[in-house]
């Protein structure tokens, strides 16, 4: 609800199983409530069912699906292509990104196989989501802010293989986000105890206008386990980024209402590992973070002095206060933090000096200040209305047009006498009419078409402002868009012919829907049991020889001792391998432990 009040258009939310947050399922009863809210707006539900599914659990996410349909969602986001096959309610249907969606031909598929819509990979660059666009008509979504996952989604074996936690089932264990030590072939140890396999968090706020011209048509903000705060911010940054281009090209947003927030929003404020590109604009932005794989938040500045009690940091820092959280990369390299006791001035006294040196950059991870306002936030979203009062047979009639077209008018007997003071009787009409507090409306202009402006009692006004917005509202949700899709059941060819582990077949009906489709040979899912000892767990664009400055297309690259592995805290050893050709990096599973 956060989301909506903050300007969301549509939100996606797991069901109470079969979602790729296992830890962020909703009861059917807390769905329910949430579409009905976002509905007022015109807002729509998305509700994932996205993991890969054993033939056991097919005919209850059968069942889950059709008690979302009658919750009212809007769409189904989905990964499992046995879904399919079953007898599904007329949902639009939504390509999760599991799917791997990251060439013109597999998005090409899924529009020809009945997808509205699929959410690209997100490492695509620009030319890429051209390309895509220009091959297709199906709707494109593209994730702009938010955690990365370092593989490409759908591809990431790594947490099933280690300890049978599988991400295409919501289990994910993030082991990205954990130490490794980079080996090399002579068993030097290149990188000690690193989190290599950490990425930065995804920030796309400078590049909305581009995405559009290059076909997207929704942008979607990434948001696992994340906390109110959060969603607030970060919604209403993008919300306020998106209406300034909107505005400017004479657009209007997909949903109704518009919001007036009483905080300004800062991406930097709350949960991040410091922000990148990807590879929007092609490989070179900064995107690993490997020094942590916590939240940093906002940078402060540098320390230029420390005395015994107190710290002072350059004077273009931003001013800290008390109970502020700071945080700071001590002499070995490890994420360290203190909390703010008070501020004098330039000098501010932290609970602990201890790691604190001149010259350290600082990090603000908890602007006491800030995520107060946040909880203290009266935001509202709020829908335009036009009032119009004129005379009718009976007595007088109020018609209401709010900002999408929609029209009612009430009327009620009384015999009209004119006011004995026009002017105040008029604005007291107009002081009343513009009472829409509470209501989800707002007063945009009251027209009073009478001959003479009469006295109107205040009840009377209520009742009649009252009725209006009922029936309003009644004819709001009469007019609602409410997209639905016709049944596709074809055999256009699938892009490949035959599918290994990684095309993620774990049921029979997906064994159908790809056999149908003309795929020839198909290995069964990671998930069926399969040993995966040397087998890829993991297929990245994020690259280790481009981040030591070893890829042979960088000026001046050093040269590794290869083959690389990665070595756990635990002793697992994780093969690397460079694909030049595509421009990823594999990693083999290979366990020899202690």
């Amino acid at each position: 609800m956060a989301a909506i009040n903050c300007g969301a258009d549509a939100l996606y939310v797991g069901a109470a199983r079969f979602g790729a947050r296992e830890a962020a399922g909703n009861p059917l009863g807390d769905i329910e409530q949430l579409v009905r809210y976002a509905h007022r707006y015109w807002a729509k539900v998305y509700v994932t069912v996205n993991t890969l599914l054993y033939d056991s659990e097919l005919a209850e996410a059968e069942e889950l699906i059709d008690q979302v349909y009658q919750a009212g969602a809007d769409a189904l986001i989905i990964q499992d292509a046995g879904l399919l096959e079953l007898d599904l309610p007329p949902l639009p249907l939504i390509a999760s990104t599991q799917m791997h969606n990251h060439t013109p031909e597999r998005v090409a598929f899924l529009e020809q196989v009945g997808f509205q819509r699929a959410i690209l990979a997100r490492e695509l660059s620009l030319d890429q989501i051209r390309t895509i666009r220009a091959q297709t008509q199906i709707e494109l979504e593209t994730f702009i802010h938010g955690s990365l996952c370092v593989s490409y989604s759908g591809q990431c074996y790594l947490s099933y293989a280690i300890g049978g936690r599988s991400g295409n089932r919501g289990q994910c264990a993030q082991p990205c986000r954990r130490a490794y030590s980079l080996i090399g072939a002579d068993e030097t140890t290149l990188v000690h105890n690193r989190y290599l396999l950490s990425l930065r968090d995804f920030n796309l706020g400078n590049s909305l206008a581009d995405l559009i011209d290059a076909g997207v048509t929704s942008f979607k903000i990434e948001g696992r386990l994340k906390d109110k705060a959060y969603v607030m911010n970060v919604v209403g940054h993008y919300r306020g980024l998106l209406d300034t281009i909107l505005n400017k090209r004479a657009l209007r947003p997909a949903a109704s209402g518009t919001v007036q927030l009483d905080f300004e929003p800062d991406p930097l404020k709350t949960f991040n590992r410091s922000y990148t590109s990807f590879f929007i604009k092609g490989r070179g932005a900064p995107v690993a973070s490997n020094d942590t794989p916590k939240s940093i938040g906002e940078p402060l500045g540098k320390i230029i002095s420390i005395d015994r009690r107190s710290l002072t940091l350059e004077p273009s820092a931003s001013v800290l206060h008390s109970a502020d959280g700071l945080c700071f990369f001590n002499a070995t390299k490890e994420l360290d933090g203190t909390i703010v006791n008070r501020v004098e001035g330039s000098r501010v006294f932290p609970d602990r000096l201890a790691g604190l040196a001149p010259g350290m950059q600082l990090y603000r991870n908890h602007d006491h200040i800030f995520l107060d306002q946040l909880q203290k936030s009266k935001v509202e979203r709020t829908i335009a209305v036009d009032f119009r009062l004129e005379s009718s047979p009976a007595g007088v009639r109020l018609s209401v047009q709010d900002e999408d077209g929609n029209q009612a008018q009430v009327d009620l007997a009384l015999e009209l006498e004119p006011a004995r003071q026009p002017d105040p009787a008029r604005q007291a009409i107009e002081r009343q009419l513009r009472k829409l507090g509470g209501t989800g409306f707002v007063c945009r202009s009251v027209e009073i078409l009478l001959p003479a402006v009469p006295f109107l009692p205040v009840s009377e006004l209520n009742q009649l402002r009252r009725a209006a917005i009922a029936q309003l509202t009644i004819v709001r949700e009469q007019n609602r868009p409410r997209p639905s899709r016709s049944p596709v059941r074809n055999a256009v060819p699938y892009p490949q012919k035959s599918l290994t582990f990684e095309g993620n077949v774990l049921n029979q009906k997906a064994v159908d829907f790809y056999r149908r489709h003309g795929v020839e040979a198909i290995e069964p899912a990671a998930e069926s049991g399969l040993d995966m000892t040397g087998r890829k767990v993991m297929t990245t664009k994020y690259c280790l020889r481009y981040q030591l400055n070893a890829c042979p297309r960088q000026t001046n690259a050093v040269k590794l001792p290869e083959p690389l592995k990665l070595v756990d805290e635990q002793g697992n050893s994780f093969p690397v391998r460079f694909n030049c050709v595509d421009c990823v990096m594999e990693i083999y599973h290979h366990t020899v432990g202690k």
